[in-house]
């Protein structure tokens, strides 16, 4: 019997959630199968896989073959990179000892990768909020400026002090010319 590694659809309709199961190649996608491995969750940002790492292993060194989007997702895990290093050990290329050591440093590798992306996404979402924060507080102190402009009242400010200037100039000259004929 064939056997693939495959994804089995649950989920709402533009809200896929897939199982990772091991199933006959020949039964329909979502019907029956012999194993659940794990889920895929393609609705979070990034994607959030959950899989059984030593049973996909197994069935992978049983040879199960998986297709291209599951070979991905048991790829990024490091079911692939485990299988290729248990194939080593069986030549006789590697001890286990060497095997577990390489894989270890590229689970570091891959971890400090990981989180570095997720660090970055939401540092990227922080400034968008913080951008749209600061939007928000410049429109809120618009409209409130624009309500206290419309709320004061109108005062026309008269000015007084060119009139009296004015006068005493008058009165200055009137002076001026009144002492003169009696003089």
């Amino acid at each position: 019997m064939a056997t693939k590694i495959r994804l089995q659809r649950h989920g709402k309709k533009s809200r896929p959630f897939y199982y990772i199961v091991v199933a006959d190649a020949r039964a329909p996608r979502d019907g029956k199968f012999i194993e659940r491995l794990g889920s895929y969750n393609p609705n979070t940002n990034p994607a959030t896989v959950e899989i059984n790492f030593e049973k996909a292993v197994q069935w992978v060194g049983n040879g199960a073959q998986p297709t291209e989007t599951t070979r991905t997702l048991l790829s990024t895990k490091g079911v692939m990179y485990k299988h290729h290093l248990n194939g080593g050990i069986a030549k006789g290329a590697l001890t286990q000892e060497q095997a577990d050591e390489k894989f270890a440093t590229w689970l570091e590798g891959k971890t400090g990768k990981t989180q570095s992306q997720k660090d970055g996404l939401l540092a990227a979402k922080q400034d968008v909020k913080n951008a749209a924060l600061v939007e928000e507080t410049k429109k809120k102190e618009a409209m409130a400026a624009a309500i206290i402009a419309k709320n004061t009242p109108v005062v026309e400010e008269v000015i007084e002090e060119e009139a009296p200037v004015a006068e005493t100039e008058v009165d200055a000259t009137a002076t001026t010319e009144e002492t003169a004929p009696e003089a």
